[in-house]
C-alpha cells in the first residue's frame, strides 16, 4: 500500500480544501492511503497531529474555505522556534527528526500546498534531505513566477472588487475619497485587478513608487469634472518616492526583529486630507481577502492542481510543482518555481490599461 502526506503552510486561501479534496480522491482512486499533517509539519513532528484522510472525512468541503488541516507561516522545520529545558526559546534544525518519521511511516511523497516561504522549505527537503516532494502553488499573492495562475488569487480579487463596488455608492453620497488597503507584499496584483475592475481613480502598487502630488493632482481632475469623490486603491507594501515602506516592527517568538505591514492606507488618507482639503476616509479589507467559499475558477484551478500532483507522484516527478503554463497542467521544478517573485512590471498589459481608461497610477 502506497503513503502519501499533504500539508498545507503559509497563509489560508480560498481553494486549500479543494486540493486536499482532489489529492484524496485521485489517490483512492490508485489505492493509495492519504494521510494530512496538521498545521504544516506539526503531524511529522507529532504524530498525534496526523490524520488518516478517507473520501468520506473530504466530502463536500471543495467549496468550504480555509484548510482542514490548518496552517502556520511559523513553522519552518530548518530554523523553529523551541524552548529549551531553562524554558528560554532557541532556533533549532528539527529536519532530521521530520525526514525519520517520514521514512518510518513508510511515505512515498509529500505533497507540500504553499507558497513562496512553504515551497522552498520543501524544495529543501528534497535537495538537502532527499524527502520525494511533490509542490502545489498556492497565494493570494499570485507572485509565483514559474505558474501562470495561484488558487485563492482571483478570490481574493472578487473580494476587493465587491467592496469597491460597494463603496462607490457611499463616497458618491458624501463627496468622500475612500483609500482601501488591500495585501500586497511585493506584488500589486490583487491591488491592480480589483482597481481596474472596481473603477478606482487611483491604484498605488509596491512596484511603482508613487508621488502624492500626482494622486492629489487626479483627484482634483476629478472635481474639475463633477466628480465629487475617489476611490483610491493601495497595496500594503506601496511606498512614496524616496521614501520606505510603512510597517509596523514586531518580535517574533525566536526574538528576531520580524517586519510587519500595514497602516499604509491610512497613512495616504491623511496626506491626501492635509493637501487637498477633502473628506477623507481609509479601511484595510486585510484578512476579508483570504476568507470565503473560493469562486468557481479557484475551484476548478485547485481541484486540477490537486488531481496533477497525484499524477506527477505516480510519475516519481519529485522536485517539481504542478503549474498552470497556457492553460494546461504541466511541472516545473521546484528550484525554478521559487527562484523570484513575480511582479507588476510597466509593460504589463493591465499597466497599459490602467493608464489609457484614466486610471492614475502615481508615477505621473
Amino acid at each position: 500500500m502506497k503513503k502519501i502526506v499533504i500539508s498545507t503552510g503559509g497563509g489560508d486561501a480560498p481553494g486549500l480544501n479543494a486540493v486536499i479534496y482532489a489529492v484524496v480522491m485521485a489517490a483512492e482512486a490508485k489505492g493509495w492511503e492519504v494521510y494530512g499533517s496538521r498545521g504544516g509539519y506539526k503531524g511529522l513532528t507529532d504524530l498525534d497531529e496526523l490524520v488518516r484522510l478517507l473520501p468520506e472525512s473530504v466530502a463536500e468541503i471543495t467549496s468550504q474555505g480555509g484548510t482542514i488541516l490548518g496552517s502556520t507561516n511559523k513553522g519552518n522545520p530548518f530554523a523553529m522556534s523551541v524552548q529549551n529545558l531553562a524554558g528560554e526559546t532557541e532556533i533549532c534544525d528539527i529536519s532530521d527528526r521530520i525526514m525519520a518519521n517520514f521514512n518510518r511511516l513508510g511515505f512515498m511523497c509529500h505533497i507540500a500546498v504553499g507558497g513562496d516561504g512553504s515551497l522552498d522549505i520543501a524544495r529543501r527537503f528534497y535537495a538537502e534531505k532527499g524527502m520525494p516532494v511533490i509542490g502545489v502553488p498556492k497565494t493570494i499573492d499570485n507572485d509565483l513566477c514559474a505558474t501562470q495562475l495561484t488558487f485563492g488569487f482571483d478570490t481574493a480579487v472578487s473580494t476587493a472588487t465587491e467592496a469597491l463596488d460597494k463603496l462607490h455608492s457611499t463616497a458618491k453620497s458624501h463627496d468622500r475619497v475612500m483609500v482601501v488597503e488591500v495585501m500586497g507584499r511585493e506584488a500589486g496584483w490583487i491591488a491592480l485587478n480589483s482597481g481596474i475592475s472596481g473603477g478606482a481613480d487611483v491604484i498605488l502598487i509596491p512596484e511603482i513608487p508613487f508621488d502624492l502630488d500626482n494622486v492629489c493632482e487626479k483627484i482634483a481632475d476629478n472635481d474639475l469634472h463633477g466628480k465629487h469623490y475617489a476611490i483610491v486603491v493601495v497595496a500594503e507594501g506601496v511606498k512614496a518616492k524616496d521614501s520606505a515602506v510603512i510597517c509596523r516592527d514586531s518580535v517574533s517568538e525566536a526574538g528576531r526583529q520580524e517586519v510587519m505591514l500595514g497602516g499604509v492606507g491610512e497613512w495616504v488618507a491623511g496626506q491626501i486630507r492635509e493637501r487637498s482639503g477633502k473628506d477623507v476616509r481609509s479601511l484595510v479589507l486585510g484578512h476579508l481577502q483570504r476568507g470565503g467559499s473560493p469562486t468557481t475558477f479557484d475551484r476548478l484551478l485547485a481541484l486540477r492542481f490537486g488531481a496533477a500532483a497525484v499524477r506527477l507522484a505516480e510519475a516519481g516527478r519529485f522536485g517539481h510543482m504542478v503549474a498552470l503554463v497556457n492553460g494546461e497542467m504541466q511541472d516545473v521544478t521546484l528550484e525554478e518555481a521559487t527562484k523570484e517573485r513575480k511582479v507588476v512590471t510597466l509593460d504589463d498589459d493591465k499597466v497599459y490599461t490602467a493608464r489609457e481608461i484614466g486610471i492614475c497610477l502615481g508615477d505621473k
